[in-house]
């Protein structure tokens, strides 16, 4: 399963980035994978569980995760955050604290439902894009889950759509976009309406010709 969320990486210099990532569920972890700093025999026994990332070579994440080996997943509904967060640089002050069990590379978002301290224990993939199996050292419940609504998976869509720009045709995105717009104008609130028209502003951005930022 691949699961939307918001990732936290802290690069060698300290700075803390935050973007958007689809990791792959792989389920508990197994006995066998090389051991190193935090993770202990009992992290594994005790059956953690264990994601695929895959991030996109230039990247910050990607960078940050090849240099340090440490992330932090998150599980949210916040709409507005994965937008800006897929679209360009989002400032961390205020968002984000420590991890307090773990080293000062884990830092995670304040607000979210569910949170899961990640390290890289096989590196693997081609470039662009990167095959990085982790497993889960902690991991904390912040506040339960509201509910689900359309307007904040169409958001999740477009941001998406938004990262693949110069991957898929102009037509298709115009399309997609078009009809996403339909379960935001039916059920969103101020917020998936905001994240929705910043994603549909930087695409209309990219299709013109104006660079990417990087995440």
């Amino acid at each position: 399963m691949i699961l939307e969320s918001i990732v936290t990486t802290v690069s060698p210099e300290g700075e803390v980035n935050i973007a958007p990532m689809g990791p792959v569920v792989q389920g508990k972890t197994v006995q066998g994978k090389t051991l190193q700093d935090e993770t202990t025999e009992s992290d594994m026994s005790e059956g953690g569980l264990s994601f695929l990332l895959r991030p996109y070579e230039g990247s910050r994440t990607c960078r940050n995760l090849l240099a340090t080996g440490r992330a932090v997943i998150h599980v949210t509904d916040d709409a507005l955050l994965l937008a800006r967060a897929a679209i360009g640089r989002v400032d961390p002050e205020g968002l984000v604290c420590p991890v307090d069990e773990l080293s000062a590379e884990y830092v995670r978002l304040r607000d979210c439902h569910r949170w899961f301290a990640v390290k890289v224990v096989e590196k693997g993939g081609d470039p662009p894009r990167h095959e990085l199996t982790a497993i889960s050292l902690a991991d904390g419940i912040v506040r339960p889950f509201f509910g689900f609504n359309r307007a904040k998976h169409a958001v999740i869509e477009a941001a998406i759509i938004a990262t693949r720009i110069g991957m898929i045709d102009e037509a298709t995105i115009r399309d997609d976009m078009k009809r996403l717009r339909v379960p935001v104008e039916k059920t969103a609130g101020p917020d998936e309406r905001s994240a929705f028209e910043k994603v549909e502003a930087f695409i209309e951005q990219r299709l013109s010709g104006s660079p990417e930022s990087e995440r």
